[in-house]
């Protein structure tokens, strides 16, 4: 049997990565660039060692 999840926590990932990619897929890539807009606008840090998100 099939599972589904419908919540992610994450990092905030580097531009044109693949993991953007994912996580656009997961939640729609206009709210993700929104929320991007508003990380970067806040001062989050980005990539491994950066701030983290959860998806609901």
């Amino acid at each position: 049997s099939f599972k589904v999840v419908d919540v992610m926590i994450t990092n905030f990932h580097l531009p044109r990565s693949t993991l953007l990619m994912l996580v656009s897929a997961f939640a729609g890539r206009d709210k993700i660039l929104e929320t991007y807009e508003l990380a970067v606008r806040e001062g989050y840090r980005f990539y491994s060692f950066g701030d983290a998100m959860l998806i609901l």
